[in-house]
């Protein structure tokens, strides 16, 4: 698969990361120790995933997934939740997962007293965490019903540094928040900035220049207001297409970010192409 459009261009000039850090997300728990290998940094599922001890001691971070702006039916609190009267509409790229409500104290209480210290009880070093977009989609979509719902995905950052303040934490977009949670993460990942995937075409798609410029401003925005902050990007592509995720990977890091690419299941590991 070639890539599309007239050829890949960093946004900034001169602003490649000195130590880009190599790092996956895997979703999965087969594949084995070695295979790892090559990563400093690891996003894994907080359920189905490979033995931790063997990585940890490895020397690898590893980071474990919280999807704090949805609850799927398959973590064991969705009944609890559902209980609770706080899940609307069903995510419709993913079918099973719901949206929470983030404004409740009591998933806020959830996610900052059970469910961070539950992984990092089972030995991973900070929490991923995903589908912080959705706060903000909603209160978009319905400005009344959802008043407050982006200030609350900030809080809930916020909360679960100030809780847990020697952990590990990437937020992965939530672009409309980073300028209030940049000073208290760690990492901030761009997902699908260059490629995303097309979930009715089912294939990898190439982003608009104006959807990929906004990213990669927010992203490098968010390094100037917290100067430690390191900066990642997941993008899809097809990896048979070698020379389309080798471009990919060279134009990221041209940008002054950490990159990874992989297929959108993110249960395979994709190692990067050689040169």
């Amino acid at each position: 698969m070639a890539l599309p459009g007239n050829g890949l261009r960093a946004e900034t000039a001169g602003q490649a990361s000195a130590s880009p850090v190599n790092w996956a997300v895997y979703y999965a728990a087969s594949a084995p120790a070695a295979d790892f290998q090559p990563y400093r940094l690891l996003v894994l599922d907080s359920r189905t995933h490979p033995p931790l001890r063997p990585l940890a001691d490895r020397g690898k971070t590893l980071l474990g997934y919280i999807s704090v702006g949805e609850v799927e039916t398959h973590r064991p609190w969705f009944g609890r939740v559902k209980g609770w009267g706080i899940l609307d509409q069903e995510n419709p790229n993913w079918p099973g997962s719901f949206y929470v409500d983030v404004r409740d104290p009591r998933w806020v209480r959830l996610v900052v007293e059970e469910l961070v210290p539950a992984l990092l009880r089972e030995g991973f070093h900070g929490v991923f965490l995903d589908t912080l977009d959705n706060p903000p989609h909603l209160e978009r979509t319905d400005a009344k019903r959802w008043r407050g719902m982006t200030d609350a995905a900030a809080r809930l950052v916020r909360a679960i540094r100030t809780n847990w303040p020697d952990i590990g934490i990437m937020q992965n977009r939530g672009y409309e928040i980073l300028p209030r949670t940049a000073a208290v993460i760690d990492h901030a990942l761009g997902e699908s900035v260059y490629s995303g995937w097309d979930f009715a075409a089912k294939r990898p798609h190439r982003q608009s220049d104006g959807d990929y410029r906004f990213q990669v401003e927010a992203l490098q925005a968010a390094k100037a207001a917290n100067p430690r902050l390191g900066l990642y990007t997941l993008d899809y592509w097809d990896p048979a297409d070698k020379a389309g995720v080798r471009a990919i990977y060279d134009l990221q890091r041209a940008n002054g970010f950490s990159p990874y690419v992989s297929v959108v299941e993110l249960d395979r590991l994709v190692p990067e192409p050689p040169r």
